[in-house]
């Protein structure tokens, strides 16, 4: 598999039956003995760590990921991710797109963008994400280069705020997705903490990539810290040990802590990010639940 990096690849650059039960045995208060009403929605996967097999056969990657247990997938825009290996997908019109998904027994409520294509075409790539049913759209890196002062990050945010106006206006919420990066501190201000100040959250929602836990973040701290910013999270897990991503529920992320909090965030998707190999067991764990 292409080991090329998301962040290497951007610096260049139906509820129901099925859907897995969250929450179900956690307490509101951790501390608590009253469970909350049971949290359903579809387990989803992203992508970005399938995209070898996705562009040689697109329908029988995503039958065979929802044959593993998953009801809804993350797309990558073709167009803004042609140079990762989507080209291949650019010859279908968003309704073809969304009938291959569909026909796989998946749906696709959000899918990742890049910041050129959105400033240069958004009105089309909008248009393209309403026929092909997605109601929410990410950005999935500003592409600021690792010089960037807090002053670029924030003329960035502001950017992404006059897009994410004119998405809502076509019924289409936009959101952000972090990266290490993101939790890096310039001058001692912790990037992401300055780009939540000045992201409207009328307009932009926030998408968390649950593998900064690697780094010593945990997704329960924003969720609470940040009420009602999120849309979606990106889940993965991490053995300290090893030093390496792990199925989820084999890692050192504190799932319970994170369910009780994903509501108060306002998590309403959720996509595994991993390789392949933890597919079929990360899913086996979320169903348990």
């Amino acid at each position: 598999m292409n080991k090329l990096s998301r962040r290497q690849f951007l610096g260049k650059s139906a509820l129901g039956l099925g859907s897995v039960v969250i929450a179900s045995q956690f307490p509101l208060d951790i501390n608590a003995n009253v469970s909350p009403e049971p949290v359903r929605m579809p387990l989803g996967f992203q992508v970005w760590t399938v995209r070898d097999m996705l562009v040689k056969d697109f329908p029988g990657t995503l039958k065979m990921v929802a044959d593993m247990g998953y009801q809804s997938v993350e797309m990558c825009s073709p167009p803004g991710y042609e140079g990762a290996g989507f080209g291949p997908l650019m010859k279908l019109k968003a309704k073809e797109m969304k009938k291959i998904i569909n026909d796989a027994g998946l749906i696709c409520p959000s899918s990742h963008y890049g910041m050129d294509e959105l400033r240069n075409r958004l009105d089309e790539r909008i248009e393209f994400a309403k026929e092909s049913g997605q109601t929410q759209m990410i950005l999935s890196s500003f592409g600021l280069p690792k010089e960037a002062t807090i002053s670029d990050w924030l003329k960035a945010a502001d950017e992404l705020n006059i897009m994410g106006l004119k998405a809502k206006t076509s019924g289409i919420q936009m959101g952000y997705h972090n990266h290490n990066m993101e939790f890096e501190k310039i001058n001692n201000t912790l990037i992401y903490d300055a780009l939540m100040s000045q992201l409207d959250p009328a307009y932009i929602k926030m998408q968390f990539q649950v593998a900064v836990i690697s780094i010593g973040y945990k997704a329960s701290t924003y969720f609470t810290k940040y009420p009602g910013r999120f849309i979606s999270a990106h889940l993965a897990d991490w053995s300290a040990t090893e030093k390496k991503e792990v199925p989820v529920g084999k890692g050192i992320v504190d799932w319970k802590e994170f369910f009780v909090t994903f509501k108060k965030g306002g998590v309403k998707n959720i996509f595994v990010e991993m390789e392949m190999g933890t597919f079929k067991e990360s899913a086996n764990y979320f169903h348990s639940l």
